[in-house]
């Protein structure tokens, strides 16, 4: 490991980032690094304009990766090289608004079902049964789990936000038959057994985990564990409940942010009939009249 990534890394634990944010960066920075074959503390303000013409024009990135790289770069020279001026003011475009891909219920149990053993199994099914992010998985630990209250805690997801989520009879009963066997201490679901310190399970460990399932299962959509929280809230939104409460259960700060749950779900849209098959033309009256204040013909006195 080299002496600025280190100096990087020590840096971002100082400032609280979380444990996503600073892989990505670190990501970001390799990249940039393995383009030039030279240290980030040897470019120039030219270079890394550059190298995101690079990325724009030639790789094609999608928008939010470039914007990655740009906030990697912000904050490395800001705060670890302390030299702003070698990275230029970068405008961000405007993001398109893709709607997200979901499972249909068969889909997503198939999915489940697809992982090799009872551990990999209950990680994918606490993340579509209970709606819970990668990180909110791996985070997960045997108090956190109220089989009174049918409830999962979430302690310190996004945002370092605590939340109660659902817990599914389903997945406790599979909890139930894994505890028996394991015990686990710690974690819910740790890297090892075998160790005496419990470590949660890496990130990469989980996702290659789904997209094994996702492959066996055959599906082309759904890239990305996301994809399961995705389904969870469209897939209650189609059973017919409040999108309030979906926002509570998901953790979303802002209703608009769950709102987009209402034009993934298929099944919601359309039961909107539309204006045009709202009127009958075989039937007379106000309804279907052109002046919008109808008045009988009466005979003026």
């Amino acid at each position: 490991m080299t002496p600025l990534r280190q100096q990087m890394i020590r840096v971002m634990q100082l400032r609280n980032l979380s444990a996503h944010t600073q892989r990505a960066y670190l990501s970001a920075i390799t990249g940039l690094a393995r383009y030039y074959h030279a240290s980030p503390e040897t470019m120039s303000k030219e270079m890394l304009e550059d190298y995101l013409l690079y990325l724009k024009n030639t790789r094609a990135a999608a928008p939010n990766s470039r914007g990655m790289v740009v906030c990697a770069m912000r904050f490395l020279y800001h705060h670890v090289l302390d030299s702003q001026e070698r990275c230029p003011e970068f405008a961000f475009g405007r993001k398109p608004r893709k709607l997200p891909s979901i499972l249909t219920p068969p889909q997503a149990w198939n999915l489940i079902h697809a992982a090799d053993n009872l551990k990999h199994r209950l990680m994918l099914m606490a993340a579509y049964s209970a709606g819970l992010r990668a990180s909110e998985v791996l985070a997960l630990r045997p108090e956190h789990i109220d089989s009174q209250q049918m409830l999962i805690k979430v302690v310190a997801g996004k945002g370092q936000k605590d939340r109660y989520t659902i817990l599914s009879h389903r997945f406790l009963d599979g909890l139930r038959l894994y505890y028996r066997g394991r015990q686990p201490k710690g974690y819910l679901f740790p890297s090892s057994f075998k160790s005496k310190d419990s470590h949660p399970l890496a990130y990469e460990t989980l996702r290659s985990v789904y997209e094994t399932a996702r492959q066996k299962t055959g599906l082309p959509k759904g890239s990305g564990l996301h994809t399961l929280r995705h389904s969870f809230a469209t897939h209650l939104l189609e059973a017919g409940n409040d999108i309030r409460k979906i926002q509570v259960l998901l953790g979303h700060r802002s209703l608009s942010t769950t709102m987009i749950y209402v034009h993934v779900s298929r099944q919601t849209l359309a039961q909107i009939k539309s204006p045009l098959d709202l009127f009958d033309p075989h039937r007379s009256g106000p309804e279907n009249s052109d002046d919008p204040n109808p008045q009988s013909d009466q005979p003026s006195a």
